[in-house]
């Protein structure tokens, strides 16, 4: 049975691009009889960025939410808020004395920001040890990544290595990435990849009102006249549409835009209907869940409770070869 182990930063509520990419593949591989998996909120991650604590709260209630909304099955996994195991911090510690400094100034959350070391934490730049930290403190075989997630995996197992090198066993397991590439770039609505930092993601658990106004305001289209013939790969309009909508309404839009007399309004009116359509049972149970936030804390509570098991047998034995 192979472990596999995924986490979401509470930066804020899950756009698409986390649920298409990350949320619903992770579900998906949870029931796999074969697979155990561990999925958690990785609350202690998000303060790098978010100080203020009523703000984190509710973002670590948002994600929890969405992960219940969309039908996760937490008697068939581990699910967990990353702060509720505190072996996490212990074991980022002992990490952090094998692994060399050089080495975590060449990781990218570090490196992005080098040019401006005001806005570089020491939480960021460590982050990489926090990083591994939860990887091996659950003996997890696999960690669904996108590429540009690649270079923290490497350094999970580089310390890993180091320290079963140093101790002659394997106290730590090594971890492989999955690479899941069917998911792995969402559009954003400027076209590039979906991200908050952008400011194009797309959230889709507003009301129909204001969803409807974002995505008619910030999804870029060109000017090309209402009759005239359109290039559907011109705009992200089609892109997400694609994410959201059947393969035979996807072909239909297509076709009618290369027809012309169905302008960019249609395309858009369209993918609002689509994700209305698609996201309707999950978007009434996410708001479900954040007005019974008790349900969310007693899921987290137990999932804790099964982590700490996992995480308590590991630390032990890191501890003792290391003298504490």
């Amino acid at each position: 049975m192979a472990r596999i182990l995924t986490g979401i930063q509470s930066t804020g509520t899950p756009h698409l691009g986390n649920i298409l990419g990350a949320i619903l593949p992770a579900i998906e591989l949870s029931n796999t009889g074969s697979n155990e998996s561990f999925l958690f909120i990785a609350d202690m991650h998000s303060l790098t960025q978010i100080k203020n604590g009523v703000e984190l709260r509710e973002n670590t209630y948002s994600v929890a939410a969405t992960w219940l909304a969309f039908g996760l099955d937490t008697s068939k996994t581990v699910f967990y808020r990353q702060s509720d195991v505190p072996e996490c911090a212990e074991l980022t510690w002992y990490l952090s004395c094998f692994f060399p400094y050089q080495r975590l100034t060449l990781a990218h959350s570090f490196k992005d920001k080098s040019d401006r070391l005001s806005d570089v934490n020491s939480g960021l730049f460590s982050y990489p040890m926090l990083m591994a930290a939860d990887i091996l403190l659950y003996d997890a075989n696999f960690v669904p990544v996108g590429k540009d997630q690649l270079q923290h995996i490497e350094m999970t197992r580089d310390v890993a290595s180091r320290i079963n090198h140093l101790y002659g066993e394997e106290l730590l397991v090594l971890p492989e990435p999955k690479i899941q590439e069917e998911t792995q770039l969402i559009v954003g609505t400027d076209g590039e990849k979906m991200s908050k930092s952008r400011n194009n993601y797309i959230n889709v658990f507003e009301d129909d009102k204001t969803l409807k106004n974002n995505i008619n305001k910030k999804i870029i289209t060109d000017a090309t006249p209402l009759e005239d013939p359109k290039n559907p790969e011109s705009s992200s309009v089609y892109e997400l549409y694609k994410t959201v909508a059947s393969p035979q309404r996807v072909l239909k839009m297509s076709q009618k835009l290369l027809a012309g007399g169905y302008g960019w309004g249609h395309a858009k009116k369209d993918l609002l209907d689509a994700i209305i359509a698609k996201f309707g049972d999950a978007r009434e149970k996410y708001h479900y869940f954040m007005n019974h936030k008790n349900e969310i804390d007693e899921v987290l509570h137990q999932g804790a409770e099964k982590a700490k098991a996992v995480a308590q047998a590991t630390l032990g034995r890191v501890r003792e070869k290391m003298g504490y």
